[in-house]
């Protein structure tokens, strides 16, 4: 199986591009597809950059930063509801997005797979055929955005007199405030630099979905249609680095409505 990468003009950051679509070819066919498999595209993530780059690995499993990587839910060219309704199985190719600000992040996970394209995931084995960088749009602010994993936001809430995690929705003020709060944070991370305040978000549609993203562990997280206004450089940071919390466990992917895959 050749690999092969295809580029198109792309918006940069350094030399790299930030946006990856990311096509493999099963080895059975129709695959299996679980409801909650983003632990198992983490695992990927991280095995193939710890193959080309061991000490950037090692950074980004320190829980106190932002990882500044996101990536989609995994999808296939064809899919249908299994007859028992506990998964979706896949025809055709599979695919998933993949996107970081940071050029280091791209060329270790890239690399890794462009050196070991046979990938196995929940059981299912897949060759990667092809690494297609994406390009990127030039002006955010106003644009309709859509989840491509969904937007997941916590807060710490008192609850039977201990603090604990809780999920918010988009029907409280604090889910924006959170968001835009979460952004400057990567901007600042990103650019080393102070970061801009002009940020609005107006939710157009809004699907809730709860998953468990470690054994025994579950996040709410939310299925958007939304509108974003402010600083474009600032949402640029929500675009390629994930919105809101958990980017790195598979959640806050975002594509522009209307720019076909992405």
């Amino acid at each position: 199986m050749c690999v092969y990468i295809r580029a198109t003009m792309n918006k940069k950051v350094g030399d790299v591009h930030v946006r990856f679509a990311i096509r493999l070819l099963p080895k059975n066919e129709p695959f299996k597809i679980p409801f909650n498999h983003q632990h198992k595209l983490q695992g990927l993530v991280y095995r193939r950059i710890q193959s080309v780059n061991p000490n950037l690995s090692l950074s980004l499993h320190n829980p106190k930063v932002p990882k500044l990587f996101t990536y989609s839910l995994f999808m296939a060219e064809k899919r249908e509801l299994a007859e028992d309704k506990s998964h979706l199985l896949g025809y055709r190719r599979g695919f998933f997005y993949f996107s970081t600000p940071i050029a280091e992040i791209a060329e270790a996970f890239i690399g890794g797979l462009l050196q070991k394209p046979e990938v196995e995931l929940w059981g299912e084995k897949f060759t990667v055929e092809e690494v297609q960088a994406l390009a990127e749009p030039q002006k955010l602010s106003g644009r309709k955005f859509v989840t491509l994993s969904p937007i997941a936001v916590t807060t710490k809430r008192v609850q039977f007199g201990k603090p604990r995690s809780y999920d918010l929705g988009p029907n409280e003020p604090e889910f924006y405030e959170r968001i835009k709060e979460n952004l400057r944070e990567k901007y600042a991370r990103i650019h080393g630099d102070r970061p801009p305040e002009e940020f609005e978000m107006k939710v157009l549609n809004a699907k809730p979905k709860r998953f468990e993203v470690k054994p025994g562990i579950f996040q709410i997280a939310w299925h958007l249609v939304f509108r974003a206004y402010g600083d474009d450089e600032l949402l640029r940071v929500g675009y390629q680095a994930g919105f809101g919390e958990k980017n790195s466990i598979g959640f806050g992917m975002v594509k522009v409505d209307g720019r076909g895959r992405t």
